[in-house]
């Protein structure tokens, strides 16, 4: 295959997860390295799970990502529909080339008989493969067999391919991430490849959907990879070419458990709604089994896909380090002009009546605000004492600071004197600056503790954004009557 053709193939059965849009992103990147074709296949046989919502999570999430694809179900491309549940008129010619060669037959095996030799298996205590009982069934007999109602399911021949394609029974293949695999394929067992209702199987429609649709490289989870000795059989019966095959170690948690969301987000919309950057999560996730040649770990996707190099993807899990991700989204907060911010701040301000605030004390709240933001949903919970005439006092500030004799002194003197103070950002930095330095040297009361008074009276917390910032947004009126009301 002369082109790079990869891609992307999720089941609409819940939200894009991040372990799936580390796949894309590898499959996207890998493209764009190699000026190849990006290719999203929407694979939606399972109808009971599959549902319009998470296809939709799914478009949309990786929109989100910025891994726009080049051939898919809403963009088109020459080797549509994209869409498995609209490509089942495609799979029967296929089911039925590998029954004329002999590379595939007719199970009439139910249910029961099937639990049956599986049992038997465990009680003998050895792994369980098809008896290929139906292997060598007569013309008459399948004829017996459909007249007592049973339909028949469509499985592999394992032998007949291996022996056609393979000098033993052992099948090996290269994989560009984890390097030479192989397994004896007598372990495998004549597997479904078309059920008794006509359905293709998983292992059967993605091969022909990979063929037609010319994909040179399989870039994929390594949970897949049982999967791949069974595929590259059908492709070699199929006469099809084989592509090339990459498996990605597993995401696990911190405690190098399986991810789940007893940990946190693990849905790509999930992070998206908590406030994380995009760009964020594509720089992270690319580093979870791959690390840039110049040791830098910021970089945008462009830099990323220039530095990629399949070949040195870690073939270990990697560990999904939610505090990592969080300062990394911090950084990328701190990127954003103020005015952008302010825009992509204000979904999650929604509780609060920004209408209280002019847009220039919006501005300067932003402004004082965003130095700790790791989410920009954290915004939440670091501005509401800017709203409202009253503030929710934290009940440790009340008892460790306001309810003391010197923060009670601090603030009455606080009062008397700022009631005369002119109210704009360089006067009360000077005043605030006098104030400190007279309580340190008449009292000796140390600044800090000055200042734990004031700001516990007027946001109800000892720790929070610049002091001076904060009063000039309030202003004279509502500070000082915060800190007339904190005073017994």
């Amino acid at each position: 295959m002369s082109e790079v053709r990869v891609r992307i193939a999720p089941s609409p059965s819940g939200n894009l997860h991040i372990g799936t849009a580390r796949t894309a992103l590898f499959n996207y990147l890998f493209a764009k390295k190699n000026n190849g074709k990006f290719i999203l296949r929407i694979e939606d046989t399972d109808a009971d799970r599959t549902s319009q919502e998470y296809i939709d999570n799914i478009f949309d999430s990786l929109k989100a990502l910025g891994l726009n694809w080049d051939e898919g179900p809403d963009v088109g491309g020459p080797y549509g529909p994209y869409t498995q549940s609209e490509r089942f008129d495609i799979y029967p010619k296929y089911v039925q080339k590998l029954l004329d060669s002999g590379f595939a037959y007719e199970c009439f095996c139910t249910p029961e008989e099937l639990e049956q030799e599986k049992q038997e298996a465990t009680e003998a205590k050895r792994a369980y493969v098809y008896s290929k009982k139906c292997e060598n069934l007569t013309e008459e007999q399948k004829a017996k067999l459909r007249s007592e109602g049973r339909k028949p399911a469509i499985r592999f021949n394992i032998a007949k391919a291996q022996k056609a394609f393979h000098d033993s029974s052992i099948l090996e293949f290269d994989d560009i991430v984890k390097g030479k695999l192989h397994m004896d394929t007598n372990l495998l067992g004549d597997f479904v490849i078309q059920k008794s209702n006509g359905a293709p199987t998983y292992n059967f429609a993605v091969v022909i959907d990979d063929a037609l649709m010319k994909i040179s490289h399989v870039i994929r989870g390594e949970d897949h990879i049982s999967n791949t000795y069974k595929q590259i059989l059908i492709f070699e019966a199929l006469g099809f070419e084989v592509p090339k095959f990459g498996h990605l170690g597993m995401i696990l948690a911190p405690d190098r458990s399986k991810l789940s969301k007893r940990h946190g987000a693990t849905a790509v919309s999930d992070f998206v709604k908590q406030g994380y950057l995009t760009d964020a999560l594509i720089n992270f996730v690319a580093l979870l089994g791959w690390s840039p040649s110049d040791g830098e770990e910021i970089k945008t996707v462009d830099q990323i896909a220039q530095d990629f190099r399949i070949g040195e993807i870690s073939s270990s899990n990697s560990i999904f380090e939610y505090d990592k991700l969080k300062w990394m989204n911090g950084h990328y907060i701190k990127q954003i002009p103020i005015e952008q911010l302010k825009q992509m701040l204000k979904p999650y301000l929604t509780k609060y009546d920004l209408t209280e605030l002019t847009d220039e004390q919006y501005t300067k709240m932003v402004e004082i605000t965003r130095e700790p933001l790791t989410l920009l949903s954290d915004i939440t919970d670091a501005v509401p004492y800017f709203f409202g005439k009253d503030v929710q006092i934290d009940p440790e500030a009340q008892e460790k600071t306001l309810d003391t004799d010197v923060a009670q002194d601090v603030l009455k003197d606080f009062v008397s004197k700022a009631k005369d103070w002119d109210w704009n950002e360089e006067n009360l930095h000077e005043k605030l600056a006098d104030f400190r330095a007279f309580w340190k040297e008449s009292v000796g009361i140390k600044p800090k503790v000055t200042m734990w008074a004031i700001r516990a009276a007027i946001t109800g917390r000892t720790c929070g954004a610049d002091m001076v910032g904060i009063l000039e947004i309030l202003g004279k009126e509502k500070s000082l009557y915060r800190a007339n009301k904190a005073i017994k």
